[in-house]
């Protein structure tokens, strides 16, 4: 061949192993059609990552052990973060709630994927996918916006809300916090439909929203990390990288644009929180116009 004077490194991302089932058919060579996982934009359910009872009495202990630590001051965490969290941590069940919870959301996505798919003669509509900015995580998970793919004229006697996706159902239903990534917001009137509905759930006590001891799945996430770096520091062992590495996202409200560090989180109402990560940060805070809060300068 011929030297050619075009040098370019493209980012890429690897899809994840799903198996024998990962090819499902070939349309024609260049076509072929893949399963793949899709992270749900905007929202966040509890974790079944215990995968058993078992597993989720440990992290109850696990926790309780955390609370503790907490309370001696042994724990790298602020005051303020460590009064919403500790109440939570303590109760000797923070790892079963959470996971029966993640049970139930998946449970309810689960049913509510397959009637809203189920056309009126029985037959599956198809499934309309919208994606980010940034199309995938750094799990590799297309991330996306999903719902029943309705014909043109069936969408001209739906309002937004009767055609929401199914990310929105979980919001709706309680089974999903609101989880808004800069810079993967929704549109003006996707967003209202978002807040609006976690105002709602969280009002009624819908889902996740029933218990006061509930761990959001960030929080329950962080509170993971926090156990691990934690009993690395009690035990005397050497750790690798921050003690702070637990929490990284920092947090605005979107009524004030005030933004918060990532312990502060907590000063904001769950459906109004806006997050960042470090290095979109600055360019969020000149396209946004961020107002810092005084924890964040300071004063």
């Amino acid at each position: 061949m011929d030297p050619v004077q075009i040098l370019w490194a493209p980012d890429g991302a690897s899809m994840p192993n799903l198996g024998a089932k990962a090819l499902v058919d070939v349309t024609d060579g260049d076509t072929p059609n893949l399963r793949m996982p899709v992270r749900m934009l905007s929202v966040d359910t509890p974790e079944v990552t215990a995968r058993t009872t078992e597993r989720a009495a440990a992290i109850d202990q696990d926790f309780k052990q955390l609370a503790a630590w907490i309370g001696e001051g042994r724990a790298p965490i602020g005051d303020t973060l460590a009064e919403h969290l500790k109440p939570r941590l303590e109760t000797g069940h923070a790892g079963t709630l959470h996971f029966t919870q993640g049970q139930a959301a998946s449970e309810f996505s689960k049913a509510n994927i397959a009637a809203r798919l189920a056309r009126p003669n029985g037959t599956r509509r198809n499934m309309f996918v919208r994606t980010s900015d940034a199309p995938f995580d750094t799990n590799h998970r297309l991330l996306a916006y999903v719902a029943p793919d309705y014909t043109a004229a069936e969408r001209r006697t739906m309002t937004r809300a009767q055609r929401s996706t199914f990310n929105l159902d979980l919001v709706r239903a309680g089974w999903a916090a609101p989880f808004v990534i800069h810079p993967s917001i929704p549109g003006a009137e996707d967003l209202a439909l978002l807040i609006e509905a976690a105002v709602d759930a969280r009002t009624a006590g819908l889902g996740i929203w029933e218990s006061a001891e509930t761990l959001l799945a960030y929080e329950y996430r962080s509170a993971e990390r926090l156990f691990q770096i934690t009993r690395t520091l009690v035990e005397g062992r050497d750790l690798e990288g921050s003690p702070r590495a637990w929490r990284e996202r920092y947090c605005a409200d979107m009524r004030t644009r005030e933004l918060f560090g990532p312990e502060e989180y907590i000063r904001v109402a769950p459906e109004y929180r806006l997050w960042f990560w470090p290095a979109d940060l600055r360019g969020a805070i000149r396209d946004l116009n961020l107002v810092p809060s005084p924890g964040l300068t300071g004063t």
